[in-house]
């Protein structure tokens, strides 16, 4: 992991002042962090029955898409509202920023899914947590929830449920 992290920038004040944002893109377009990438994270979840990954807008797309290859699962998208074309459900959440909403749709996960969750950064854990609420209440075997980069100073994880497994690749 520590070339991935040679790979990630900070941008200072995005996306506004006083915030140093970890531009992970840097590390997405180097050919050797993706793939260490890719291969530590489907790595954290072998053998632990998989069905599906959700990846959360955008950036968890990146990372979800290639853990669901890896694993053998399916992929669900987990959108800014008025993205996915069929019966949704949402949730609202507060986020570093103000205030979001994120949906999936209604029947993308079942009772008998194992689901991992996937974003690219906690950072105050208002989206995961708003994933997360939204997986759960389609009542699904197990939930496990993963980041590439964790920013441990923002305790994000206190935000996050005691009765999931929460990994991350990096933290600052």
């Amino acid at each position: 992991m520590e070339y991935v992290k040679s790979k990630v920038r900070d941008v200072i004040d995005f996306p506004q002042k006083g915030v140093v944002f970890k531009d992970l893109t840097t590390a997405f377009k180097d050919p050797r962090a993706l793939h260490i990438i890719g291969w530590d994270l489907s790595q954290l979840y072998r053998g632990k029955g998989i069905t599906k990954v959700v990846g959360i807008e955008s950036r968890g797309f990146i990372g979800g898409s290639i853990a669901a290859f890896e694993l053998g699962a399916g992929f669900v998208p987990a959108r800014k509202p008025g993205k996915l074309p069929a019966d949704t459900i949402s949730c609202s959440f507060d986020k570093e920023y103000g205030k979001d909403v994120i949906e999936i749709h209604r029947d993308a996960i079942t009772e008998d899914d194992v689901v991992l969750i996937h974003d690219d950064v906690l950072a105050t854990g208002g989206t995961m947590a708003a994933a997360y609420n939204l997986v759960k209440s389609l009542n699904p075997k197990k939930i496990y929830i993963n980041f590439i980069i964790e920013l441990s100073f923002l305790h994000g994880r206190d935000l996050l449920p005691a009765d999931a497994e929460v990994t991350s690749l990096i933290t600052y």
